[in-house]
């Protein structure tokens, strides 16, 4: 089919106001904010794929309509919410469609007492916490994105918040779902606390990047909200691996504090300059609940602490990163570092105990030598388990030879990234999504499990119409 067949034949459908075609609402709709792209844009180049238009439901049954045509006339299709992706998740390709859950947007209902609220996909996650803060109670999840993120997109890409060594992340929060598979089949996976009734299809959609299907609604956990009693505490310490032992000892010990965080020398010159020694790292502590659970979990990292050498630097460095870690989001299409000429960003992953502190020396070796433009690396520990925790780098680089170049130089990044995350038995994405730009060490991150990935997309989605090029290498 021509583009003005497609557009026509959804409208048709949908209604003219459900399609829109115009280059700008296309662009924006496409737009992804992963540092070359980002560099690419303030250049003036436009070099993403453009898709014929933008579909906007506003309603599981339109979705359904929509795949149904865009099945049968096998027409590429992305799956997006809020869009504020960073994996190139949400790039179209040339001549497919965007489909834009962000008008689907709707807390359906709040059940106190089964402690669930149901909401669209399109339903803001800042808008649903402090619909839940002015009724006592919270979804105890504070991804980086809050301010942009979307319902649906936090399960498509299983998201984590910054308080989720209590909470868990979205995989832990999700109660059950709708969705619509990719030939306009509708399904439903009941809310309930937990069942022995086979695998948990839940699982099927959560992380699944939109590739096996489209979520519309979700019931998710809620909690009591206590922010009267949170205990915080920072400390400093000598380096990265000294700080990732003290974590270590803290999770293993019980203690559930919802913010553990350990920022190594490089982000502590720039989230604390001048106020601490910057050959230190430094571990932030948050707990929150009832008073007497947040009492205990404060004295016993204290007493860690003390067995440690650290230096105690108060409650100041916790509340100074309370106050600013979101602003990020606020300066997203702002060009903050292209007018330094450097491609600045971020990339996640996580490993055992045993690994973490091996990759994140490795790469910290390895880049600066390899990459002679390089201006930084940094990163830290926000996600921790009883089995391992997250390092999440901080990287910049200087861009040499104009836009072209800038795609390059930060595969060459992410591919040191990739190479030594897997060398010592860590996973190469720990809650941004694999997106677009990792896939092709999909097969051995999972190894002999991966053909499994590619069954599920052979019976969901036969004639491959969802977000072409995640997951699957080919």
């Amino acid at each position: 089919m021509d583009k003005q067949e497609i557009v026509s034949g959804l409208r048709a459908l949908l209604g003219e106001d459900r399609v829109q075609d115009t280059p700008e609402i296309i662009k924006k709709a496409s737009t992804d904010y992963i540092g070359f792209r980002q560099y690419e844009r303030f250049d003036g180049k436009d070099w993403v794929p453009k898709a014929v238009c933008v579909v906007k439901p506003r309603s599981t049954e339109e979705v359904a309509k929509a795949l149904g045509f865009l099945n049968q006339n096998r027409i590429d299709t992305v799956p997006r919410t809020g869009g504020s992706s960073v994996t190139l998740s949400i790039e179209p390709e040339d001549g497919g469609v965007i489909l834009d859950g962000s008008e689907m947007n709707e807390i359906m209902s709040l059940n106190e007492q089964d402690m669930m609220l149901t909401a669209r996909c399109g339903t803001p996650l800042e808008y649903i916490e402090n619909y839940l803060n002015e009724r006592g109670f919270t979804t105890g999840h504070f991804p980086q994105s809050l301010p942009l993120a979307h319902l649906g997109g936090l399960i498509a890409t299983r998201s984590i918040g910054q308080f989720s060594t209590l909470y868990g992340g979205i995989e832990d929060l999700l109660v059950g779902l709708e969705a619509v598979l990719a030939d306009g089949e509708v399904i439903r996976i009941k809310n309930s606390p937990r069942r022995s009734v086979g695998p948990d299809l839940r699982h099927l959609f959560i992380g699944s990047e939109g590739m096996l299907g489209f979520i519309t609604e979700a019931t998710i956990k809620i909690f009591r909200y206590h922010p009267e009693t949170r205990w915080m505490h920072a400390w400093a310490i000598k380096d990265m691996t000294a700080g990732l032992d003290f974590i270590r000892e803290v999770i293993v010990e019980g203690y559930r504090p919802a913010v553990v965080r350990l920022h190594d020398a490089e982000e502590v010159q720039r989230m604390f300059s001048g106020s601490i020694s910057e050959d230190h790292s430094v571990l932030l502590f948050l707990a929150e609940g009832p008073a007497l659970v947040t009492a205990a979990i404060g004295q016993g990292i204290a007493r860690i602490a003390e067995r440690h050498k650290t230096i105690d630097l108060g409650t100041r460095p916790v509340e100074s990163w309370l106050k600013t870690r979101n602003d990020v989001c606020y300066h997203m299409d702002e060009p903050v570092y292209y007018r330094y000429g450097i491609v600045a960003d971020t990339c996640e992953i996580s490993a055992p105990w045993s690994g973490i502190a091996k990759i994140y020396e490795a790469i910290k070796e390895r880049l600066p030598k390899e990459m002679p433009n390089l201006v930084s690396i940094g990163g830290h520990s926000s996600h921790s388990y009883i089995q391992g925790t997250n390092i999440y780098f901080t990287f910049g680089f200087i861009v040499k030879n104009g836009a072209e170049s800038a795609r390059s130089d930060y595969m060459k990044v992410i591919s040191v990234i990739m190479e030594e995350t897997l060398k010592w038995g860590g996973s190469i994405a720990h809650h941004h999504g694999s997106g677009k730009y990792r896939t092709r060490w999909m097969p051995e991150e999972h190894g002999s499990s991966y053909p499994l990935l590619r069954k599920l997309k052979d019976a969901l989605d036969p004639n491959k119409i969802l977000n072409k090029g995640v997951l699957l290498t080919d």
